[in-house]
Protein backbone atom coordinates (compact mmCIF):
# COMPACT_ATOMS: atom_id res chain seq x y z
CA UNK A 1 0.00 0.00 0.00
CA UNK A 2 2.48 2.53 0.35
CA UNK A 3 4.09 2.30 -2.39
CA UNK A 4 1.01 2.92 -4.31
CA UNK A 5 0.36 5.92 -1.72
CA UNK A 6 4.80 7.14 -3.27
CA UNK A 7 3.79 5.99 -6.49
CA UNK A 8 0.91 8.56 -6.66
CA UNK A 9 2.73 11.28 -5.26
CA UNK A 10 5.76 11.29 -7.67
CA UNK A 11 4.77 13.68 -11.00
CA UNK A 12 7.12 16.81 -12.86
CA UNK A 13 5.35 19.39 -11.49
CA UNK A 14 4.67 18.02 -8.60
CA UNK A 15 6.32 19.13 -4.95
CA UNK A 16 8.77 16.41 -2.89
CA UNK A 17 6.91 14.82 -0.19
CA UNK A 18 8.65 13.23 2.66
CA UNK A 19 7.27 10.75 5.25
CA UNK A 20 7.31 11.45 8.59
CA UNK A 21 7.25 8.81 11.63
CA UNK A 22 6.91 10.26 14.89
CA UNK A 23 7.00 8.81 18.77
CA UNK A 24 4.38 10.70 20.98
CA UNK A 25 3.78 9.80 24.13
CA UNK A 26 -0.28 8.18 24.86
CA UNK A 27 -1.91 10.42 27.70
CA UNK A 28 -4.30 7.43 28.66
CA UNK A 29 -1.51 4.55 29.23
CA UNK A 30 1.92 6.35 28.68
CA UNK A 31 3.31 4.24 26.22
CA UNK A 32 4.35 5.69 22.85
CA UNK A 33 2.60 5.50 19.67
CA UNK A 34 4.10 6.61 16.11
CA UNK A 35 2.09 9.08 14.12
CA UNK A 36 3.04 8.88 10.20
CA UNK A 37 2.27 12.08 8.11
CA UNK A 38 3.39 12.65 4.38
CA UNK A 39 4.15 16.15 4.57
CA UNK A 40 5.78 18.68 1.98
CA UNK A 41 9.10 18.51 2.08
CA UNK A 42 9.63 22.37 3.34
CA UNK A 43 7.36 21.69 6.03
CA UNK A 44 9.11 18.94 7.94
CA UNK A 45 10.78 21.44 10.31
CA UNK A 46 7.99 22.96 11.45
CA UNK A 47 6.34 19.26 11.93
CA UNK A 48 8.83 18.13 13.89
CA UNK A 49 9.07 21.32 16.31
CA UNK A 50 5.81 20.54 17.60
Amino acid sequence: MAKKVVATLKSKDAEKYAKVIRAVRSPKTGAYIFKEDIVPESEVKALLKK
